[in-house]
């Protein structure tokens, strides 16, 4: 113990001033680059700034999927699922009878490729030399979403033909069709669905290389567009819509040319049917010369921007000021953003891995909003919907560096609070029942009927709801919004724990029975242990957050908490994964959840022998009984290894996280490595929570952040740096360097900079 508190006081700075090696990353370190060889299996990436979205494509022209942040569309019979909006990154070029967008992608015709995807600034950068016969043409296309005004995007096509003669460019706001099937997923059953699939003529069954079409059931909802229009004169398209059965939004786009001189001026007209509404540009290019061509975009949707003539406005303004400037705001926006970072010294390959998946997390995150973060982003998979991933895997990364971003994911489950209490009420609860499956907009049950189970008994996320209001209430000590805000919430769960636990009087202990694992294949099994374990803490929360409001807790709540049944082994001295009546002899993608017993926001108490036989039985679960483990899996085994001070282990098992999940190129998480369901999220926060948390020994506790378990660092690394972070509204440095001995230590100064992002 002794060593304990020496080591707390010197970690945290608190009785010994320390001066930290502050490292910086290099540019190479943000970015992440596509080579002809990656076109084959090119795993898109996207782009976005929280609100709305684009898909990259191997051209950098291609009119790609796009999406707006919850606006959802509700067909009866289905369930929600994210509405495409048109896609807006489209520039179409013709140096003849061929169009850009339309030959095949071959080495021979797309010469000298390459694509950067640079995290720093926000932007994605695609070169190449296009060859169509006897005409080739130097192409340069810079696209991103700003971060500097939500409502904007913008993308340039910059073109040097090799040639002199006439050309054809096409700039088109993308009107998707319906889909080709759509599935009454809330009401089919597994089988039912499995058969409306294959009747379909399609495929569950994953496909290697993987790509991004993840399967049948993953397909995009439909925006509905009601007006569209455009002038050639002035150079302008709009649109406005709504997502079927769901809320309105517009878009619009503007287009400048930027021409040598004496260019003859160039034939442009409108082209509108009900599929297709494009500007068509048609003029005469010299050899040699350069032409410019840039489209800036704006979007809006209800209780988010003010309609189409507002955005058509927007993106008129945008092109006066011209492509440099919002570029360099949208920079600048990001710049800031990367103030605060996670600095590797010796692992460049990790650093970009890391750079990655804060950028996915950053990109899919707003600040004081109420928006949540979709189990996969702006994507398709998983529907869209908000899972306990919001909670326990993106929040807890978010917390420390972007508590603003944090805070909108909190938000999100006050805002939704009403549907979790009617939920509650319509099952025979008390207080918030939220669901397994939340709909983004409006927080109702979204489940697929085939996954009913989870959505009656997967009730942990209720647990993980309470600990992340707590824990946001912990680093900030904001006590204002705790009692306006977070208590609600957390009370509200509390009720819901009381109403649902179960009192065994011959054992005098309080279970929870029938209740899906985190490890899905275990359904309807009594006391899993995590489920227990959270609904525990989520119990001790609402006391302590009544306490520090001078509120007078329900006394059911303490007593509740400290009977709740946890099943362990006497013999093996280590945790059960459930109650001893459940047999654990599955084959499934976790082998065992014990491992998430030490995640960071619960990190459940336990001697380190314990914590050691728990991890043990963890790796002889996933060799034994893993079947193409989940990602979430391997982040959480190494948060486990560096709890018990094993760096080399520590390390192993964050690049297994990395090595086969992260598809290449641009380091998009799939959710284990045969499938491809990518843009998982839940793995990203994860990833980043082992260097927040796992190497470091930090917590979220009483204090705001406290050191509870020595720092490790890997063998390769010569530091490690959490670069202003934000505890309690000021910011501080924190780097885990190793001294003359060798001996691991931590380090912590204060910034000197505003606690502002």
């Amino acid at each position: 113990m002794k060593a304990r508190l020496f080591f707390l006081q010197a970690s945290l700075g608190l009785g010994l001033v320390l001066t930290p090696m502050i490292v910086r990353a290099t540019p190479a370190d943000f970015e992440l680059v596509a080579s002809p060889a990656d076109l084959a299996a090119y795993f898109p990436t996207y782009l976005a700034n929280g609100y709305f979205s684009t898909m990259s494509s191997r051209r950098g022209t291609r009119a790609t999927h796009a999406f707006m942040v919850a606006l959802m569309d509700y067909t009866p019979g289905d369930v929600s699922r994210p509405a495409l909006i048109p896609g807006w990154s489209g520039i179409d070029y013709s140096a003849g009878r061929a169009w850009l967008n339309r030959v095949s992608l071959t080495p021979s015709a797309f010469r000298d490729y390459r694509q950067v995807l640079d995290m720093h600034a926000g932007t994605l950068t695609t070169r190449y030399r296009w060859v169509n016969g006897g005409r080739s043409s130097d192409i340069l296309v810079s696209t991103f979403v700003s971060q500097a005004d939500p409502h904007l995007a913008a993308t340039r096509l910059t073109l040097t033909p090799r040639f002199s003669g006439a050309v054809r460019l096409e700039f088109s706001l993308r009107l998707w069709p319906p889909p080709a099937h759509r599935f009454a997923l809330a009401r089919l059953t597994l089988a039912q669905m499995q058969a409306a699939v294959a009747a379909s003529g399609q495929s569950l069954q994953a496909v290697a290389p993987a790509t991004a079409d993840r399967a049948a059931i993953w397909y995009p909802g439909q925006t509905e567009i009601d007006a569209s229009g455009g002038s050639a004169r002035h150079r302008v398209l709009w649109v406005r819509g709504r997502a079927r059965y769901g809320l309105v939004m517009a878009e619009a786009a503007a287009v400048r040319f930027g021409l040598p001189p004496d260019t003859p001026p160039p034939v442009t007209r409108l082209l509108k049917t009900p599929h297709r509404l494009a500007l068509e540009i048609r003029l005469d290019v010299r050899k040699g010369a350069t032409y410019t061509f840039e489209k800036f975009i704006a979007a809006s949707r209800a209780d988010w921007g003010a309609g189409a003539r507002t955005d058509a406005a927007l993106a008129e303004a945008a092109r006066r000021g011209g492509f440099a400037v919002l570029r360099d705001q949208h920079v600048a926006a990001w710049h800031r953003l990367w103030r605060s970072d996670i600095v590797i010294s010796g692992d460049p390959a990790m650093q970009r891995a890391l750079h990655a998946d804060l950028f996915y997390l950053l990109e899919n995150s707003t600040a004081d909003t109420a928006w949540p973060m979709a189990a996969c982003g702006f994507s398709p998979n998983y529907l869209g919907h908000v899972f306990w991933d919001n909670d326990s895997w993106d929040f807890p990364a978010l917390l420390l560096l972007h508590p603003r971003r944090a805070k909108s994911l909190v938000m999100f489950r006050y805002r939704t609070l009403g549907a979790a209490m009617a939920r509650a009420k319509a099952h025979g609860f008390r207080g918030a029942m939220y669901p397994w499956e939340s709909d983004p907009q409006y927080g109702t049950n979204q489940t697929p009927r085939f996954a009913w189970r989870n959505a009656l008994r997967e009730i942990h996320v209720n647990a993980d709801v309470a600990i992340a209001q707590w824990q946001y209430y912990l680093a900030t000590g904001d006590k204002t919004w705790l009692r306006h805000y977070g208590w609600p919430v957390i009370h509200a769960v509390a009720r819901f724990w009381d109403s649902r636990v179960t009192y065994d009087a011959a054992r005098h202990r309080y279970e929870i029975l029938h209740v899906v694992s985190p490890d899905e294949d275990y359904d309807n099994v009594d006391n899993d242990t995590f489920t227990n374990a959270v609904a525990r803490k989520a119990l001790r929360i609402a006391g302590q957050a009544a306490h520090v409001l001078g509120v007078t807790p329900d006394p059911r709540w303490a007593t509740i908490a400290a009977g709740l049944y946890l099943p362990y082994s006497r013999q093996q001295n280590r945790y059960l994964d459930f109650g001893a009546g459940v047999a654990h002899d599955r084959k499934t993608w976790m082998g065992s959840t014990l491992a998430w017993l030490v995640y960071p926001p619960l990190d459940l108490h336990m001697s380190e022998t314990v914590r050691r036989n728990d991890f043990n039985f963890a790796l002889h679960a996933l060799k034994s009984d893993g079947d193409d483990p989940n990602d979430m899996l391997m982040v959480m085994l190494s948060v486990n290894a560096a709890t018990l001070g094993d760096a080399p282990a520590a390390y192993h098992w964050l690049r297994r996280s990395v090595v086969g999940f992260d598809k290449p190129p641009f380091d998009v998480r799939s959710e284990t490595v045969t499938n491809n369901t990518g843009y998982l999220l839940s793995a990203s926060g994860g990833f980043v929570q082992n260097f927040i948390y796992g190497f470091t020994g930090l917590r979220v506790e009483g204090t705001g952040v406290e050191a509870v378990y020595p720092p490790v660092l890997p063998p390769a690394w010569r530091a490690l740096t959490l670069r202003d972070i934000a505890i309690r509204g000021k910011r501080y440095n924190i780097t885990i360097t190793r001294d003359a001995a060798g001996v691991t230590q931590l380090q912590q100064t204060p910034t000197g900079l505003a606690d502002e992002r």
